[in-house]
């Protein structure tokens, strides 16, 4: 999967450059993990890719001559720590901040939701929510909830590491400082349920999220016209190729801070590798990139990949076997 594929960039207008440092992280998430099944043959995927939507559609078919009950879950990304947390996250507030959605065969799944929130791998679920706090680690109300809770309980939480008072004592007298306080713990969602593949029958799934859009206000792989350290890994995650190199150091040199002009960079990922969960490859798979619009650089690793429309790249292959996963780069103008 070694074809880094170019296009054009989209307008987005910004008031303003800001500070280079300003980066946010991509939270990875993937398509369903099902408990292995052997004679259950993957015939297709479909998987649809932008900044708003990732969608996936699968076709399975139980080979087998018996009906076979198995396990899927969907795993979130983890989310929380509030020392070193830097992900892009649209949704602080709900326990499905992805938007998840599945159905199958048409009729809608609602799935069982699993959530464990641990501090340097202990498990710290059942003293947060027998204190009556959301396990949601960045939620305002989980905030709102621990300013409530008793001095001695808030002691006890920092000792052990659930959370953190970072406001600031000048020292002044008699002018004790209110705490503030940020939570430490991790927060792992998985959404899960059970269904059954009837024997020799195709079953249809369809799934959705958000995608989390991390970025960086700058270039990070080429400063000043000349490629940077960076560069080697980026050509491994995204397999930039030299074409898309050259554009981007011709843009570079068309960047005018002072008249708002710059490019920045904005990432995208997706866990390929569930599905290789089967009891061989996948039938027939499809991967469809949409950039966004017409103004957008885009380079991510595939195969035969083509463009489809003024937006859209698509790749498509037979018995396809997914062995690493995939992370899109995009290279955006501020105006």
């Amino acid at each position: 999967m070694k074809n880094a594929m170019l296009a054009g960039l989209f307008a987005l207008t910004m008031a303003a450059p800001v500070m280079a440092n300003d980066t946010s992280a991509v939270l990875e998430a993937g398509g369903l993990v099902y408990t292995r099944q052997d004679q259950v043959d993957m015939l297709s995927e479909d998987l649809f890719i932008s900044q708003e939507e990732i969608r996936v559609d699968y076709v399975f078919k139980n080979q087998s001559d018996t009906d076979l009950e198995t396990l899927v879950a969907f795993p979130m990304p983890e989310i929380g720590g509030f020392m070193d947390f830097n992900a892009a996250l649209d949704d602080f507030e709900h326990d499905n901040f992805m938007g998840f959605t599945v159905s199958q065969d048409g009729r809608k799944i609602e799935p069982q939701l699993q959530q464990r929130a641990t501090v340097n791998g202990i498990d710290m679920t059942e003293e947060i929510v027998g204190r009556g706090i959301s396990l949601l680690p960045l939620s305002e109300a989980t905030r709102a909830g621990i300013a409530r809770l008793p001095d001695d309980v808030r002691k006890d939480w920092e000792t052990r590491g659930l959370i953190i008072n970072t406001s600031y004592d000048p020292g002044e007298p008699g002018k004790p400082v209110e705490p503030e306080y940020e939570v430490l713990w991790k927060l792992e969602t998985v959404y899960w349920w059970r269904t059954t593949f009837p024997a020799g029958r195709e079953v249809k799934v369809h799934h959705s999220y958000r995608p989390s859009v991390g970025g960086t206000v700058a270039m990070t792989f080429i400063q000043d016209g000349k490629p940077t350290p960076q560069l080697d890994e980026y050509r491994e995650r995204y397999c930039i190729d030299d074409a898309f190199l050259k554009t981007a150091l011709k843009l570079e040199k068309q960047q005018n801070y002072d008249a708002g002009v710059y490019y920045f960079e904005k990432w995208m990922s997706y866990i390929l590798t569930t599905g290789a969960n089967w009891g061989g490859s996948i039938g027939k798979f499809k991967l469809t990139v949409d950039k966004g619009d017409e103004k957008n650089f885009v380079s991510f690793c595939g195969s035969n990949v083509r463009k489809v429309g003024p937006t859209r790249f698509e790749m498509t292959a037979t018995d396809f076997y997914p062995e690493k996963d995939l992370h899109i780069l995009l290279v955006v103008p501020s105006r």
